[in-house]
């Protein structure tokens, strides 16, 4: 079947009844088990090691992985062990240019810098994608992903995994009723950064033999030119900004998710930020990011601030005033701010809350309205969702589809900008611009190394 009946075919099935979601993981595995082989999916997987691995395993329960492709041997071999009818690749220009019509979707799961190449590429051939967090290395990129899904009518789903959670849904439901009251400020934290980054590393380290392993070119990717060391891979690439988006990019995608969706954000109209000594090569050791956002259910903007890091070897955080009756911040988690009462959740996804404030006992959990996955791993969950959009034609049923993740990671990687800058910026959304600071607008973007485009 060429690639365009291919998706006729699976959308009309769906209408039909055939292979309809039914929401639960048991239903699920049962169904595709049931479907004959030209209605299963047919996924390609970029990057299978690390986190790309439990990605690959995810959509083989939900489809045929018909190809896979990593820079590392290693990682490649190990998966191509378990999934032995999958074709191998190095390079997935290669990959998707010669199995392109055999193909339905993608999955991305490289290091930051490669995510929006290797996306887009996918989306121009009308594939459908899944992409791990963040979503982009810049925000130009986050804006384009946003444009190129709707251009070309794929489905896509960005992996923060805790939004398939029903905890989750359940706290963003509380958030959009109302009853916490007009919203002043959002605290969101992390422990992060884990890897090497400033201010322990902030040099670039001398070039060593690239491993027999390691394609280094295929890593480097869209980055400029720079000798291989193994401080940059494995996964320790995190903290360099030229392959990651420190722990900003990193975590706030899980982290700001709940209160981000559940207040309907949007694009903040104004950043700044305060950090440590900024260099060239590494994110900060700590850093503060303040960003302001106008929201249509209130007539006052809503102030949300991110803490990273430590400053002379203490935590940067929320001031313990705001949780009465707790000893300590959690080591990663948000904090909601209402008129009537404040929501602690001491977690990455938001799932678990805690209510603070005279009026917390007054408040109650609304009726359910977004949709239930029930008991089973949240990660798998948003594959299964995603696939749901799939098969339905509909991009909206996977809640993390790119015209949300887009402008989530839009947002949050403004303050990587901010740090940069060390200034208030002013920012125009709909022209993706700052008003007061034309200098800082070529850090919304980056050069692609020459053969490497978005």
């Amino acid at each position: 079947m060429g690639q365009t009946n291919r998706r006729q075919f699976i959308q009309a099935s769906a209408v039909a009844g055939v292979g309809f979601y039914a929401g639960t993981a048991a239903a699920g595995d049962k169904q595709d088990k049931e479907k004959s082989p030209v209605e299963r999916l047919k996924f390609a997987c970029v990057g299978v090691g690390g986190k790309g691995s439990s990605d690959t395993d995810h959509v083989a329960r939900l489809g045929d992985v018909v190809a896979i492709c990593d820079c590392d041997e290693n990682s490649l071999n190990a998966k191509g062990k378990t999934l032995p009818r999958a074709a191998k690749f190095f390079d997935f220009r290669e990959m998707l240019s010669k199995l392109g019509r055999q193909i339905d979707a993608v999955v991305v799961s490289t290091p930051d810098h490669t995510h929006a190449p290797a996306a887009a590429m996918a989306i121009r051939m009308g594939k459908h994608v899944y992409c791990q967090k963040p979503l982009t290395h810049s925000v130009h990129e986050a804006r384009r992903l946003r444009e190129l899904a709707r251009e070309f009518k794929v489905c896509t789903q960005m992996g923060n995994q805790g939004t398939a959670s029903d905890q989750f849904r359940t706290s963003v439901e509380l958030l959009r009723s109302g009853a916490l009251g007009t919203i002043s400020d959002v605290h969101v934290w992390t422990n992060r950064p884990i890897w090497p980054q400033a201010p322990g590393v902030t040099r670039r380290p001398e070039g060593e033999e690239v491993p027999a392993n390691v394609h280094w070119d295929l890593f480097l990717g869209p980055a400029p030119q720079r000798p291989y060391n193994r401080a940059y891979h494995p996964f320790r690439w995190r903290g360099w900004r030229d392959f990651g988006t420190g722990a900003l990019g990193d975590m706030a995608c899980h982290t700001a998710n709940m209160p981000y969706m559940g207040l309907r954000l949007g694009l903040p109209t104004r950043i700044s930020a305060e950090s440590d000594e900024v260099n060239p090569e590494t994110y900060p050791g700590w850093a503060k990011v303040e960003y302001e956002f106008t929201v249509a259910s209130q007539r006052t903007p809503i102030k949300l601030t991110w803490y990273e890091g430590r400053r002379n070897n203490v935590r940067v955080l929320p001031g313990l005033d705001l949780i009465p009756g707790e000893r300590e911040y959690s080591a990663s988690g948000s904090l909601i701010v209402g008129q009537n009462a404040s929501v602690y959740s001491p977690d990455d996804y938001g799932g678990t809350r805690r209510l603070i404030g005279q009026g917390a006992g007054d408040i109650r959990i609304p009726k359910e309205t977004m949709p239930r996955h029930g008991r089973g791993n949240s990660d798998e969950h948003q594959k299964r969702e995603w696939v749901a959009a799939i098969r339905k034609g509909d991009y909206r049923i996977a809640l993390s589809n790119f015209d949300y993740a887009g402008m989530l990671t839009e947002s949050i990687l403004l303050g990587n900008v901010a740090i940069v800058a060390g200034r208030r910026l002013e920012y125009d959304g709909e022209k993706m611009a700052f008003n007061n600071d034309t200098n800082s607008n070529r850090l919304l973007q980056r050069t692609y190394r020459t053969g490497w485009r978005l």
